[in-house]
């Protein structure tokens, strides 16, 4: 099989073939039909996150090993099954849920496998997409898509459950306040399109790129705010009435969280999604006096993932502008990212 390794952190993805490997225990290998590329990617590939003041956050000593086959963004058929996989049939196309943790302690057995504290993330801590088959380690990561297109479900897996934790983390005051959106990449449209299909309020949507902030626009944003201009929080105060009760930042850098945080009115959540680095800076008595509020998010759980085929086996794929490439062209997929050249999301199409 074919595999797009990261040998090097910041050098070239390299090619590696190999026998197919076959299933033991539990495991389910998967032929993949369709591979999401993340912007999370590139900071697996450069190495490391921004912590801000010129310090790094070290994915190797995070314990990220090499090489290592990217792509947490799976579905696949199923090529075999090892004899303790139970209830999986060959050829089924499933959606492969990549947060995966021990299994065995307390955050696991209560269907937060997210985190743990020893991940096993597909594409992060073992071999993921980037490839033409992929091996599962248990049947419970598996959801059959039935005939859903394999390149429309695939960025369910990140993009998709991790926006739509991030919605349930804003709580019910969505449904009668719009929700502030920073970022109009992959991760700010598929919010804007979950969003819609929860039947919340609307969305304001934050871009500094006039392309994205017209691709929000057309895909049903209330408004866009041009996140580069000095009262970006004042437009967002004014179309919100007062200041947003929630905003979900997709990007994650210095401007974008103080941007986040500036934007809110008093009892407002902020909730960081995006990885991009940096830091701010709060006045601690702004928490009480403010009521205020800021929450990582962190992809999402099994249950949310269930939880989020279900809305979509009821109302549909969201709507989110798509590209497929073939598997070798992974590396050209991954440039165009980093330059901001990517609406919406690309997936790789290994078997196609």
């Amino acid at each position: 099989m074919r595999s797009f390794q990261v040998c090097r952190c910041g050098e070239p993805l390299q090619l590696s073939e190999k026998p197919t490997p076959q299933p033991a225990g539990t495991q389910v290998l998967l032929k993949v039909l369709a591979a999401g590329v993340c912007h999370s990617d590139l900071h697996i590939w450069d190495g490391f996150y921004e912590l801000g003041q010129g310090k790094r956050l070290d994915l190797l000593a995070r314990g990220i090993k090499l090489p290592l086959t990217m792509g947490h963004e799976n579905v696949g058929e199923v090529a075999a099954a090892g004899p303790g996989a139970k209830g999986v049939k060959i050829g089924a196309r499933m959606l492969a849920h990549p947060w995966m943790g021990c299994g065995e302690c307390a955050i696991c057995k209560r269907g937060e496998e997210q985190l743990c504290k020893t991940p096993r993330n597909l594409g992060v801590f073992s071999d993921g997409g980037y490839s033409d088959y992929i091996m599962v380690p248990h049947p419970r990561y598996l959801f059959d898509i039935g005939d859903l297109a394999p390149e429309k479900v695939a960025p369910l897996a990140c993009s998709g459950i991790t926006t739509f934790g991030a919605l349930k983390k804003a709580g019910s005051i969505i449904k009668d306040e719009p929700v502030v959106i920073i970022g109009a990449g992959g991760l700010g449209l598929m919010c804007l399109a979950l969003n819609t299909m929860m039947g919340n309020k609307g969305a304001i949507v934050v871009d500094i790129d006039p392309v994205k902030r017209d691709a929000a626009k057309k895909a049903g944003a209330m408004a866009v705010v041009d996140g580069n201009v000095p009262d970006a929080a004042q437009q967002i105060i004014k179309l919100t009435g007062g200041g947003a009760w929630a905003a979900i930042d997709y990007v994650g850098s210095s401007k974008t969280v103080q941007l986040a945080v500036d934007s809110i009115t008093k009892g407002g959540k902020v909730i960081v999604v995006g990885l991009f680095g940096g830091d701010i800076t709060v006045s601690t008595p702004f928490f009480p006096l403010r009521a205020m509020g800021i929450q990582g998010s962190y992809v999402g759980s099994l249950p949310e993932m269930k939880e989020l085929l279900d809305l979509v086996r009821a109302k549909g794929l969201p709507p989110i502008p798509l590209t497929t490439r073939p598997l070798d062209q992974v590396s050209g997929a991954l440039d165009d990212l980093r330059a901001g050249k990517v609406i919406g999301r690309v997936v790789l199409t290994p078997a196609g």
